[in-house]
This record gives C-alpha cells, structure tokens and sequence, in this order.
C-alpha cells in the first residue's frame, strides 16, 4: 500500500465543482507520476464505468473507479472537497473523493489492498479522520494504513505498518476471521462465520444469514455492501457471512454455512455466480447500493421473510433479473418499467435472428416464399427457393418464441425463475387466442403478480422445498391459464385488432406524424428504455407470418431513426474536429460502423459528454429521417441489420435520402451549438491525440466510454 499511495496523489483543496473534473484532477496527479499512460484514455474509462452506476455514497463518499488498460500499476488518489461534489449518492454532495485506478490484468494482491480501502470506508473515525487531516502526507498515511483512524482501537483500526495483508484488519476483526482469501475476505469454507453458523440449528441461537454481493468493476461496491452488511448485523444480533464476488474472484461459501442460514441477501449488479446454491431459503434479491445503503433494512427484511415462511428460488445464473425490489422511494412506475424492459431484452435477440432469417427468405426466394410447403416435405440441395423456404421457415418458428419470451421474462423479472412457467404459458396462450404483443404484456404482469402473491403466502415449513418447483408452478399457471382463457384474453384481442386495424388505415399526414414521434424517441435515450419501446413497437408489428405495409413501413422509420445519432456525430468529429477532444475524435471513427448497423449506442460516449447539445440534435434529426421515411412509402421486413439490410427494404434510394437528411441536420445542429460555446483555453492549437494539451486546458470536455 506505500507506494499505491503518496502525498503527491492528495489534494486536500480540491477546487473541481463536477464529478468529471474531480476525476481530471486527481487522473492528473496520476498522469504526472506516469502512473497512467493516456488521460483521455483513462477518464474515459472512469466515465463508462460511472454510467453504469453511480459511484456517490451515503456520508459524502465519492468513489470513482475503473479497471483500465492506461494504468500501468494500481494508483488511489485522494481529494478533499470544502464545497462537496454531486456523485450521485442520495444524502447529497461527497466531499471525500477517492479516484481507484486499477491495470486491466491487476494482480489478487493490490485488489486485495483496494477491496480492504473499501471496506475502511464504512468505518466513521476513519472518515473523520480524513476531513480533519491538515497536510497530504497525514492524509496519505491514514489512508495507507500507518496511523490509526481511531486511537481508541475501534473495530476497523488499522493495525501496524502497512503490509500485505488488510490495512484495516483489526484485532476485533481478526478474531471473527481467521483466515483470508484472493479476496482478503474470510475463507468460509475453512472458518465459517465467527460464532458458528455451520452448526446446525439450535434453540436460541442466532439469526444467520448468508449474503453476495458484486458489482460490475468488483472493486469498491463488492466489498463496502460486504462490510456494511457484517456491521448491520452485529448491530442487530444477527450472524452475517458474506462471500464477495469481486475482481480477485471469490471463495465459495461452505455448504454447511448455506444450509444453517435462516435467509440469504444477494446484493449484486452483475449475475450471481451459482445462484441455485440459495434455492429453497427465503431470499432477498437486491442491487448493491442497497446493501451499502440500508442494510438494516435487507436484514430486516429477510428476517420478515423467513417469519412468514416465504422462499424465493434462486434465478439463473447466466442473467439477473431486470428488477430485484424497488430501491427506498422508488415508485411502481419506475418498478414497472424495470419490468417491461426484462421482458423486451429477452426478446429482442428472437426479433433479430428470426426477423433476418425471415428476410433472407423473402431476399433469395421472393415474397411467393411464404407459400412454399414445409421443408420437411419437400428440400432440393441444390434449389434456391428450397434453402429460401428454410430460411424463412426456421425465421418464423423463431418468431413464434416472440410473445412468450416477452411474457415469460417480465414475470421473471418480477418473480424470479418461479414466473417463467405461468409467464411462458400465459404468452403461449396471447398467441392462441390473437392477443398478441398486448396479451404478452399482459400475460407477463399477470403472471408476475399472481406468483408474488403465492409467495406471500405462509406455508409449512415441510412444504417449503416443493414450492418453487410444483406448487408455484402448478397454481400460478392453472391461475393464468384462466384468466387468459376465460376472464381477459378475448378484450385484449380486440384491443389488439384495433391497433392493428389503426395501422393499417394510417396515410399521408397521420403517418407522417407517427415516423416523427418515432424518430424522437428513437433518439432520444440511444438504445435506453423509450428508444426499447419504440423499437418493440415497431418488431410487434413484423412479428407475424405477413405482416402489413404499414407495420413495414413503421419498422423502416424506426431503424433509419436509429441510425442517425451515431453516424451523425462520426460525420460532425470528421467536418470540425476541432470541436472535439482526441477521444472522441477516436469515438467517432467507431461511429460509422456503429451507425451503418443500427447500433445507436454509438452516440452515447458524446451524448454523455455534452446532453444538451448532443441530445436535442440528435432528435432534431431522428424525427426528420422518420417523417421521410415514412412520406416517401419505404418498408423493411427485417428488425435490424442496418445498411447491410437496404437490398431488402423497399424505395431503397429514398430511404438512404432520409437517413441522410437526418444526419445532416444532426450533424449542422451539433456543430453550430457546440460552436456557440466560450472557446477552451487551449482547445484551437490541440491537434489531433495531442492529450497533454487536453488535459492542461481547465475547461476541456471530458470523454466517455460506451
């Protein structure tokens, strides 16, 4: 930890009023000591890693971090801000800024010493101690661990030197973990928790928990919601053992301590690695923020469950669920939203992959294809409009998933893996009766909810095991079924026929209007939940055997809208570079490739930068290149593929002119709006990659990373 640390990466009078410049500054120091190799690299780095999550904490925290390829050894710099910075944390402004830049390969041993700064920081005397340090040095030493926080020898003093091992590792804390592993936590499956949850239950005893937590980077979040959690507990009373997924890998938790526990915490914004392990215990399924915020809450809440008798399976492993408990304040809307989108991220990979194979048939066999008899009866090897009938036919049998998909995984992300089985069949059943994409909709909700209300239900604990996977199951879709059958099913179908009855009526004017509003919203979060929801709009419409021209031509508008913001912003950092830093120059040329194959995300490194000049052009042009899309009649059959589709669109040469338009005005509008603003110091006389001049300039703009 001594030279992870020194007196020249503090600054105890951090002027920065962003969290972006906060970061610049202390990158800075970083830089200066050839500790990181490019700036601009690097702060992008942090940035797309701040997207992902906010990096605020409870207690004017701030801990911006990263992993990145221009870190040539792990680096922690320190900043002490008089007027605190916003970070994103619910209490307000941090005025103790921790920058924690880490090398892409970085070994177990300096993510240990990381992961152990993380979980000094849930401890108060260390934090006090810190804003009361009067020289950098001071404050360098606190943090390396070589003068106590406390010198009342609380819990999570540092203990000694600073060496190897964990800087905060106490007395205390030695006694109730003997031994460490990779992650400098506690090897469950040689100590097991302090006062014996291995042990099998016995009267009296205490509470015992068992918790994960990681999140995306896994090195500050893991750790901290891990030490904010053991602290609650013994608060509380409770025995809590946490096994931390993080970048040093984790030590799987002891079999025995699984099966002692009373309930299980998984606080985690990546998927929980074994997740099945926790079957079958009452289970609070959260993000890792919670942890680090409330955790008295979690616990308490978990004690709640295993009261009234509630078990909630473990999901799979490969995705967690879209939506883990409405955060403290969060509304249903918000919960409502989270849920939807589970269901449309599922679905969209059967969109893409039916919807192209669909298209190919129709490209190689002509639009007569769809009438071509099953391939199982009839295929020549050397027959075009053979392999095009495949195509086509393995394209619908993957569109039929559609429906199901949706409905399946909006339940689950309500429910967990319990809302799979009445979410699928309730889809099944939208598609029987012609509810389509609204009876999924309302199926998955259906689905979701009936599920949650079972598992509020207290039941034996004999019968607790066969839950998840008989009684659930069999109750939630015989429910479902109803409903769907008898109760619901036939108004959504109506409901659904007038839509698709709307569509099929819309010309001149009104189908103008709807390509614009489509092209806003396309553009307007660039690949975020209402850009999903146009798209989903747009792919419910193909998602049929033969779809109508007006649902091709929706598709068309909605995929040219997309297209826009990417290719754009690569058009505007090539016409006036000047206007952009040496990162986004290198963004740029990405985004042609990213825009050509209607990946809108491609704007996103400059829409996070600038938002108010980027987004509102962006737009601007989405709902122009929708509105011609739509005027001049063009349709497409394939829900993605870009430019690498236009042999399959129809009025191909107008429907590049609207592509076009769009990106032309975006592109004129981001350029006169940028060219309004105060010139940077600097900023004229930086050529191309010139990175040190980037980051001398105060006012340079800061890049982000998709």
């Amino acid at each position: 930890m001594s030279d992870m640390i020194t007196a020249d990466l503090v600054d105890l009078d951090l002027s920065a009023d962003t969290k972006e410049a906060a970061a610049r500054a202390l990158a800075g120091r970083m830089a200066a000591l050839g500790r990181v190799t490019d700036l601009e690299g690097f702060l992008a780095d942090v940035a797309a890693r701040e997207a992902q999550l906010p990096t605020g904490l409870d207690g004017g925290i701030g801990i911006p971090h990263c992993r990145s390829e221009h870190v040539t050894e792990p680096t922690l710099a320190f900043g002490r801000s008089a007027d605190g910075i916003d970070f994103g944390a619910a209490d307000g402004p941090a005025d103790l800024i921790f920058l924690i830049a880490a090398p892409a390969g970085a070994d177990d041993a300096h993510l240990t010493i990381l992961s152990a700064l993380a979980r000094q920081l849930m401890n108060a005397e260390f934090t006090t101690a810190l804003r009361s340090a009067g020289e950098a040095g001071e404050a360098a030493a606190l943090i390396r661990g070589e003068a106590p926080a406390d010198p009342a020898d609380g819990p999570r003093t540092a203990d000694g030197p600073a060496d190897d091992r964990d800087p905060v590792a106490g007395s205390a804390a030695a006694s109730a973990e003997p031994a460490t592993d990779s992650t400098g936590r506690t090897d469950a499956a040689q100590a097991g928790p302090a006062s014996g949850a291995g042990e099998s239950a016995a009267p009296g005893r205490p509470f015992r928990v068992v918790a994960v937590t990681s999140c995306p980077t896994g090195i500050a979040h893991t750790y901290m919601a891990a030490e904010a959690l053991e602290n609650a507990g013994r608060e509380a009373g409770v025995e809590v053992v946490v096994e931390t997924q993080g970048s040093a890998g984790f030590s799987r938790l002891d079999p025995a301590v699984i099966a002692a526990a009373d309930g299980v915490i998984l606080a985690h914004d990546v998927p929980v690695r074994e997740k099945d392990r926790f079957a079958g215990k009452p289970t609070v399924d959260t993000g890792v923020k919670a942890a680090v915020n409330r955790p008295g809450e979690l616990i308490g809440e978990v004690r709640a469950k295993a009261a009234r008798g509630e078990v909630t399976a473990a999901g799979p492993t490969g995705q967690a669920p879209a939506e883990r408990g409405r955060e403290a304040g969060e509304g249903y809307g918000t919960a409502l939203r989270k849920w939807l989108m589970s269901g449309v991220s599922y679905m969209v990979p059967f969109v893409a992959a039916g919807g192209l194979l669909i298209a190919l048939g129709f490209a190689i066999g002509g639009y007569e294809i769809n009438k071509a008899p099953s391939v199982t009866d009839h295929f020549l090897w050397t027959q075009a409009d053979s392999w095009a009938a495949l195509l086509f036919q393995i394209g619908g049998v993957a569109f039929a998933f559609l429906v199901p998909v949706l409905a399946g995984y909006i339940a689950y992300g309500m429910a967990d893996r319990p809302g799979l089985v009445p979410g699928f069949v309730g889809g099944s059943i939208a598609l029987t009766i012609d509810a389509g994409f609204l009876g999924g909709l309302a199926a998955g909700l259906l689905s979701g909810a009936v599920v949650m209300a079972i598992q509020r239900i207290r039941v034996p604990a004999v019968l607790r095991g066969i839950m998840p996977v008989v009684v659930i199951p069999l109750i939630s879709a015989a429910v479902v079924g109803f409903l769907m059958f008898v109760v619901i099913g036939k108004p959504i179908a109506s409901a659904q026929q007038a839509m698709t009855d709307w569509l099929g009526d819309l010309s001149g004017a009104n189908a103008v209007l709807l390509g614009a509003l489509l092209g806003l919203m396309m553009c307007f979060d660039l690949g975020g939940p209402v850009n999903k929801v146009a798209y989903a709009f747009a792919t419910a419409g193909i998602a049929v055997s033969d779809p109508s021209d007006s649902a091709m031509k929706i598709m068309a508008a909605v995929m040219a809208a997309g297209m826009v913001p990417p290719l754009a912003m690569a058009l505007a950092t090539t016409v006036r570079s000047r206007l952009f830093d040496a990162a986004e120059r290198e963004n740029g040329k990405a985004a042609w490739v990213l825009g050509a194959s209607f990946i809108s995300e491609g704007a996103i490194p400059f829409a996070a930068a600038d938002p108010l000049r980027v987004i509102p052009a962006s737009m601007a042009g989405g709902a122009l290149t929708g509105a011609l899309s739509m005027a001049f009649g063009a349709t497409l059959r394939a829900p993605h593929g870009g430019v690498f589709v236009v042999p399959l669109i129809g009025n191909p040469l107008l429907y590049l002119v609207a592509i076009a338009a769009g990106v032309c005005v975006t592109t004129a509008l981001v350029v006169v709006l940028k060219g309004l603003r105060k010139p940077e110091p600097g900023a004229a006389a930086q050529g191309p990659g010139d990175a040190d001049a980037s980051a001398a300039a105060p006012g340079t703009k800061r890049p982000v990373a998709a």
